[in-house]
């Protein structure tokens, strides 16, 4: 583990007791829980016997998590953050859910030889010292038809002071967070089909207006991967 990851890591089991306060992570407001539950379920959709296998990399503490186990799905959580872990844990555990939660590098699931039908990963990209290598890494960990969900944005952290909220953190590929053209560019070699959805415009999913840059692009793998299109 090198100096940066390991003060990232710090900073979040640090930050995971509050997390939740924010609106977008805790989704204590039912507005706020609903329309995260309804962009997932036109994400990932389920039925009686649609079950699928997701990772939720950089889970956190389990919010959208808890959203796709209400739906009928097998959830597994990862976060490099042992407390965070442990959040997520106790918030399925207390709403009656088995999901199973790992703690690991998100950039690299310590989940073996495992596929899943969906990767989801929200607001994780800029934390990473080598995103396009997890992307390839995640595309790789899909089934044939899988799902590549990614929550993302361009952003400043710190309370938009341009501070670097950990020492080193400026150095990140994506520090500041990924615009959706970036991101797509780096995507669409690792899958077959993709789409963008503009999130900035939707004050439930925050708790509030946002004026800055967030969406979720949405990726299909198939067998073969063949030539991504938009």
């Amino acid at each position: 583990m090198t100096g940066t990851t390991a003060s990232i890591t710090d900073y979040w089991d640090a930050a995971a007791s509050a997390f939740d306060d924010e609106p977008d992570h805790g989704l204590r407001a039912e507005q706020t829980r609903a329309a995260w539950a309804v962009r997932l379920r036109s994400w990932v959709p389920s039925g009686p016997a649609d079950a699928l296998d997701v990772l939720d990399v950089g889970c956190g503490t389990g919010s959208l998590s808890l959203l796709l186990a209400e739906c009928g799905h097998r959830v597994t959580g990862v976060d490099l953050a042992p407390r965070m872990v442990d959040e997520a844990r106790a918030k399925l555990g207390a709403a009656g859910f088995a999901a199973r939660f790992l703690v690991g590098d998100a950039a690299l699931p310590p989940t073996g030889d495992e596929r899943f039908d969906v990767l989801l990963s929200r607001h994780l990209l800029w934390t990473l010292p080598d995103p396009e290598a997890a992307l390839r890494e995640w595309a790789g960990r899909l089934r044939p038809g899988g799902l590549l969900v990614l929550i993302e944005g361009r952003w400043r952290e710190a309370g938009q002071t341009g501070v670097p909220y950990v020492a080193g953190a400026e150095t990140l590929p994506w520090h500041g967070g990924v615009g959706a053209e970036a991101l797509a560019a780096a995507v669409r070699p690792l899958v077959d089909t993709l789409r963008i959805e503009p999130l900035s415009d939707d004050p439930q999913l925050w708790g509030r207006p946002v004026t800055d840059e967030r969406y979720a692009l949405i990726a299909q793998v198939q067998e073969g991967r063949g030539p991504a299109v938009r």
